[in-house]
């Protein structure tokens, strides 16, 4: 018997414990973007609440048990950018800001799966690869994490609005636009190195809110993961 969609991608998952990493260094010219994209992780736990209330809606019922395990993740990812936040510190403007982005988001009137699915997709899929190539070896190792996750996360939820023929509106993706922006605004353009470019980050956001594909965004494959015997073992996330 051939297993559904939604089973497959609950198989997928690993199970991982965050832990409080000690600061490292980040790449020169992206600290600024770094401490605005971390304020954006305010966005995590309503992202969970957009797919909790879902789940009282009109979902399909074989997806409840992957998207319950979904909302755990978005718990999960909070907490282990906080830490990561409680590491760096963190930018008191930059997070006023991302409150009122949140606040945005959770009162756009669009089905909140489709908040999910736009908000994953085409604002943290950007995000988690600029802390890969940008961050320091804490931050490079926590994102590769969330995007193990993110990627069962964006697969469900692409199904789900699929089945209930939900479609992002012309409003949610003005929204997408405004978010992505405000995080990237501190980057230059045409800069020699291609990650500390602002243009190369909102093009991906765009690829992937309209085509589901960032080509440009193939080298996060290769990008570079610190080596065990890098870390201190207080930097390593706990893997069942």
């Amino acid at each position: 018997m051939r297993k559904h969609p939604y089973q497959k991608l609950l198989e997928r998952k690993r199970t991982w414990t965050p832990v409080k990493p000690t600061k490292g260094v980040l790449k020169e010219g992206a600290e600024e973007t770094i401490l605005r994209a971390l304020a954006v992780r305010h966005m995590e736990l309503p992202v969970g609440e957009f797919i909790k209330e879902g789940l009282e809606k009109e979902v399909p019922e074989n997806a409840r048990v992957l998207l319950e395990s979904n909302v755990k993740d978005e718990i999960k990812h909070d907490l282990a950018l906080g830490y990561i936040v409680d590491a760096l510190g963190a930018d008191e403007k930059a997070e006023a800001e991302a409150l009122k982005l949140r606040d945005a988001w959770i009162e756009h009137p669009d089905h909140t799966i489709t908040k999910a699915l736009v908000a994953e997709r085409a604002i943290f899929f950007v995000l988690l690869p600029f802390f890969r190539f940008n961050g320091d070896a804490a931050l490079r190792t926590v994102s590769a994490d969330i995007s193990r996750d993110e990627q069962i996360h964006v697969g469900s939820n692409s199904l789900v609005c699929h089945e209930l023929g939900l479609r992002p509106s012309a409003s949610l993706d003005k929204l997408r636009k405004a978010t992505i922006n405000w995080i990237m605004q501190p980057l230059g353009i045409n800069t020699t190195d291609k990650y500390l470019d602002k243009n190369f980050w909102l093009d991906s956001s765009d690829r992937l809110m309209y085509e589901g594909i960032a080509p440009q965004l193939s080298d996060t494959k290769a990008a570079r993961m610190p080596a065990f015997f890098e870390h201190a073992n207080t930097n390593l996330p706990q893997y069942a």
